[in-house]
């Protein structure tokens, strides 16, 4: 082995990689543009939902129930007929349409537990989940204040103090940067490496250094640490420039911690990379395997679900994946300011991981060859 071939032909590879216009779109799109819509897109939390009131009942409760939405949970309530109520939730206009029946305020100080009606259009699954709980704990509780003619909160036998660790705000964001760089640098450290060999094999190249005093071991070698260092650089600039810059998401933990982590994560993805395109023979049989590999490894790490409401049987096999382990340890230290002390087993396993896919890639890397 001789470092200087490495050093030469991951050089070659870079040169390469400059030269593809859509990989080198993919790199900038998956670390700006993705990462940016992944935080802003499909709130968890209930943000300016439409709602429209008719209130047939025109009493001074009907008017405190409708001045109880306001933003940012809700736009301010447009008053509507019941005429209008189908048509509006028909075109998309409303999310939530609230009728408050005639004789409501009547009906209920007389004891005759009257009903209001709430329509919700359901296609908007996220909200209408989240906004049905909020508008029947906005109603109940102006009724409730109403009868007790009182906005003095009951006391309560058990003062509950909550206190949101690592995420104050609840900000769905915070989560949906960090996890779309996880997710991009699990996908980009596969897809690059399995393209530059698979450039090879298609541009006939790959016999040219097969002639040359190279080894496979060191072919293989400068794919992995040329493609690997443009993939860490990315995440690097992603993660100061767009979380940090951008979208203003504080980094609790170290970022040269995570860029180790990142790098021996790396060395794993890059090997899967190499056996993957040794298993495919042109690029769309690549993206095929490609399919059958990352979505289960994204839907199974725990970066989009916990670990722990998963079957334990799913939890054990998915041990065996790189990407567990980078899902816990970029959490641990971006998220909770984890260190050293903390992260040390999930190093172990991705250093253990990358060296036996490394060991795996290179022999089916000599079968490619023969």
């Amino acid at each position: 082995m001789r470092l200087a071939n490495i050093l030469q032909l991951g050089v070659k590879e870079l040169r390469g990689l400059a030269r593809d216009p859509m990989l080198m779109v993919l790199i900038v799109y998956a670390f700006t543009a993705s990462i940016y819509t992944a935080s802003k897109t499909i709130p968890e939390t209930l943000n300016r939902a439409a709602i429209a009131v008719v209130d047939e009942d025109q009493s001074p409760l009907s008017s405190r129930i409708i001045t109880a939405f306001n933003p940012p949970y809700f736009t301010i309530p447009r008053l509507i007929t019941q005429r209008e109520m189908d048509r509006r939730m028909d075109a998309g206009v409303d999310t939530f349409a609230l009728d408050i029946p005639p004789n409501f305020q009547r009906d209920l100080l007389a004891r005759r537990s009257p009903t209001i009606q709430l329509n919700v259009d359901a296609t908007r699954i996220t909200q209408a989940f989240a906004g049905g709980g909020y508008i029947q704990s906005i109603v109940t509780g102006e009724v409730n204040e109403f009868l007790a003619r009182t906005r003095s909160a009951t006391p309560l036998p058990v003062d509950l103090v909550l206190r949101n660790r690592f995420n104050p705000q609840l900000n769905k964001g915070w989560f949906g940067a960090i996890n779309e760089i996880i997710i991009a640098v699990t996908m980009l450290s596969i897809i690059l490496t399995g393209a530059a060999l698979i450039r090879e094999r298609e541009h006939g190249t790959l016999e040219h250094l097969l002639v040359m005093p190279v080894t496979p071991f060191e072919i293989m070698a400068s794919k992995i640490w040329s493609m690997g260092l443009v993939v860490l650089l990315a995440s690097g600039a992603s993660l100061v420039l767009v979380v940090q810059g951008l979208l203003s998401v504080p980094i609790q933990g170290s970022v040269l911690l995570f860029l180790f982590g990142t790098a021996l994560h790396m060395f794993a993805t890059t090997c899967m990379g190499i056996f993957l395109a040794t298993m495919a023979g042109t690029m769309p049989q690549f993206g095929l395997l490609l399919m059958l590999i990352l979505l289960p490894l994204q839907a199974l790490s725990g970066g989009l679900t916990p670990r722990e409401s998963m079957p334990e049987i799913i939890q054990n096999i998915m041990l065996a994946a790189p990407n567990t382990h980078f899902v816990i340890l970029a959490q641990a230290v971006l998220f909770r300011g984890a260190g050293l002390d903390v992260i040390w087993p999930q190093l172990l396993a991705l250093l253990g991981i990358g060296a036996m896919l490394f060991v795996l890639s290179l022999w089916r890397f000599r079968q490619f060859l023969r």
